[in-house]
């Protein structure tokens, strides 16, 4: 007989409820870790979306207005063309306009 027989009664008259306690015990340690990891990502979830676009800023740099507004252009006049090749059977005219658009870009 030991000195924690002494300082723990219970312990050595239930042994079960001390393989109980550790079986709760180290279920629940994970759940709590999990549950810290949970909170701990939803209050810093603004924080860290903004270090995420930081460094997505830094490896691709947003480009200057100029080109963004050229590109649009670009794609404009490239579908206005699109569209004018699908109706160019149906409807010349309406083709004809589309391409004369598409040209002043």
């Amino acid at each position: 007989m030991s000195v924690f027989a002494l300082a723990f009664p219970v312990e050595t008259a239930f042994p079960l409820a001390q393989a109980v306690a550790r079986a709760a015990v180290g279920s629940a340690r994970p759940a709590l870790g999990f549950g810290a990891v949970a909170a701990f990502l939803v209050i810093f979830k603004p924080l860290i979306g903004g270090f995420l676009r930081a460094a997505l800023l830094v490896f691709s740099p947003r480009h200057s207005l100029a080109k963004r507004q050229a590109v649009q252009r670009r794609n404009g006049v490239l579908f206005l063309n699109r569209l004018a090749r699908q109706y160019d059977d149906v409807q010349p005219s309406l083709a004809a306009e589309m391409r004369s658009l598409a040209s002043r870009g």
